[in-house]
């Protein structure tokens, strides 16, 4: 009994191995990006549901700054490997540190905004500086 569990391990090992090796760069980036989402107590943004107030993480892709009559509305992608999120300041030019390839830790209220997922003004945390 003991051998076959032990067989059994070892295929699933093999499995797992030949995965990554037939694996794109991108998606073994978003599987470390889930993993990184999970261990810092995020959710991952496939799973937050609309109107939710949630804990998201994820990486800083780009960053523009959007005219909003005359104030600026400073937009921030984040991407986590299961999605991406639009993160909006209303009012802000700048944030210091935040910056493309900076993780970000965020709270406050998912909504979609002409199918876009975004969340406004949210809280955040700096959890690593770009490379």
């Amino acid at each position: 009994m003991d051998q076959q569990v032990g067989e059994r391990s070892r295929r699933g090992a093999f499995s797992r191995a030949l995965a990554r090796l037939v694996s794109s760069n991108e998606e073994l980036e978003s599987e470390q990006l889930q993993r990184e989402v999970r261990q810092c107590g995020a959710t991952p943004l496939a799973e937050c549901a609309d109107r939710s107030r949630v804990t998201a993480s994820g990486t800083v892709t780009c960053i523009t700054m959007q005219p909003r009559g005359t104030t600026r509305w400073l937009q921030v992608d984040l991407k986590d490997g299961s999605g991406t999120l639009t993160l909006v300041w209303m009012g802000r030019r700048s944030i210091p540190g935040i910056e493309p390839g900076v993780r970000l830790k965020v709270e406050g209220r998912i909504t979609t905004v002409e199918g876009q997922r975004v969340m406004f003004n949210p809280r955040y945390e700096l959890l690593s500086v770009a490379r």
